[in-house]
């Protein structure tokens, strides 16, 4: 599992680690580490033109004693000092004594239009909000040079702990990050500024739980049902599936696709699309008679392509049993009604509807988006999946939030996130908390979309039929 803590944790961590060491030991394990991943990208070092944007802070300081590393090995380093006088000395002189040299910003351009390698380390993790005008032309002669853009810790004018971008932000090829990673590393948008990221270990101690928690294969492994040997349909969890309407059946059949493929032993379908599904999944048992008649189940999904059926959901949301709530429900289920359940409930919005929730632009969601999930958890008493191009789950109980690493932008598509809805309600069924039902279901759906897309244009039905592929790739590590 790939944690990330927050700059007061990492800052904390550091503090504690640098009273047990000689001075300056925390910042050489730093620049060694990125050091080594900007040789890895240069494959020659040697006569290579490598540009360093040098800010007054740590980040600099690491940036220069890098810079003195492969200036040693032959490179023709440049440090660009934002800021002259408050260089880290230390920094500075190693670089020079390696052969370096340093300037202002008054060619600074040129000189990073024609770089191989250029190294940001204008900002570190404290930073807030975007860059300053004076960084703001480096920033641009990076983004339109041949150079490969490495960026220290994280990409200066990105917000370490939020992912929150405001203002002109470095665009990185490689993050290199120290101890572990930063919230922001991991959350859009700051995420596409990050480019590739890579750890470098330094020693921190850091406390068992982070601010940011990304499953891994191994971890989802762990939470997948498996069937014992006396295991039957019913004892594997029934899921009811309460969706579609005579506009939108598809949305039914898509809810299903995934229900069956979420580890659950039987799905329920009720609603008017009964025939559209059993056409298509005949396994599936049909109720016409509305959620409390129709047998027992250990779960719920309701809402996807409900249209107006407010009854059905508030039906639903009355169950004692765990319910997901997704598209239409959403819309059309009582805030007091979702707060006042004592059974567990995952909301799954996308942007525009946690938008809705909250009453404000889906821009701000979109900017916002760890902030945007703990406010819906909060709010609503739930456990929140928000859907996007990076999917994270939080739930009202505060701890870790999780952010899904899988997917792809094919996934982008019509009924995707109905064939998501029965997919996690189908883990809800066979036993999965809340958080890790989303967690888990949000993973095999990414997964399950980059095998279906392969590169190109997928449908939510090749994303289903995918499931069990994705399903095994997991399980096999």
């Amino acid at each position: 599992m790939r944690t990330a803590y927050s700059v007061e944790t990492v800052r904390t961590a550091e503090r504690e680690l640098m009273a047990r060491l000689p001075e300056g030991a925390l910042m050489q394990r730093a620049a060694a580490g990125l050091a080594a991943a900007c040789a890895d990208l240069l494959g020659r070092v040697y006569g290579s033109r490598v540009v360093l944007l040098v800010g007054s802070g740590d980040n600099g300081g690491d940036a220069l004693y890098a810079g003195a590393r492969l200036a040693r090995r032959g490179a023709g380093v440049t440090a660009v000092l934002l800021a002259p006088e408050r260089a880290h000395a230390g920094g500075l002189a190693a670089l020079r004594r390696a052969g370096g040299v340093a300037v202002g910003t008054g060619a600074a351009e040129k000189l990073v239009e024609r770089a191989d390698l250029v190294v940001d380390g204008i900002v570190g993790i404290g930073g807030k909000g975007g860059l300053r005008p004076d960084a703001v032309p480096l920033a641009a002669a990076a983004e339109r040079s041949r150079a490969a853009v490495v960026a220290v810790d994280l990409p200066s004018g990105v917000d370490a702990d939020t992912g929150e971008v405001h203002g002109v932000a470095v665009r990185a090829d490689l993050t290199v990050t120290f101890g572990t990673h930063k919230p922001g590393l991991l959350i859009d948008p700051a995420r596409e500024y990050a480019g590739s990221v890579r750890l470098v270990d330094i020693g921190l101690e850091l406390p068992r739980e982070p601010e940011l928690e990304a499953l891994q294969h191994v971890d989802v492994a762990r939470l997948l049902p498996v069937p014992a040997a006396e295991s039957d349909k019913y004892r594997r969890g029934v899921v009811g599936i309460a969706a579609g309407s005579a506009r939108y059946p598809g949305a039914a059949v898509l809810a299903v696709a995934g229900a069956l493929r979420g580890g659950a032993g039987a799905v329920r379908y009720v609603g008017p699309a009964g025939q559209a599904v059993i056409a298509r999944f005949p396994e599936t048992l049909v109720s016409d008679q509305g959620p409390r008649r129709a047998g027992r189940v250990q779960a719920w999904v309701v809402g996807p392509g409900a249209g107006d059926d407010a009854a059905t959901v508030a039906e639903v949301l009355a169950a004692d049993v765990p319910v997901l709530i997704d598209a239409d429900g959403l819309r059309l289920a009582e805030a007091g009604a979702v707060r006042g359940r004592t059974a567990p409930t995952l909301m799954t919005p996308h942007a525009g509807e946690a938008a809705a929730l909250l009453g404000v632009s889906r821009e701000e969601v979109e900017g916002a988006r760890l902030a945007s999930v703990r406010e819906l958890a909060g709010r609503y008493g739930a456990t929140v999946l928000l859907k996007g191009s990076t999917t994270l789950v939080g739930d009202s109980g505060g701890g870790a939030v999780r952010v899904n690493p899988t997917g792809t932008s094919w996934l982008a598509t019509a009924g995707s996130g109905d064939v998501l809805s029965g997919l996690a309600g189908s883990l809800l069924a066979a036993g999965l908390s809340a958080v890790d039902a989303g967690s888990v279901g949000a993973y095999l759906h990414g997964l399950a979309g980059r095998f279906a897309a392969d590169g190109a244009p997928v449908g939510a039905h090749d994303v289903a039929e995918a499931v069990p592929g994705a399903w095994r790739d997991v399980v096999r590590g």
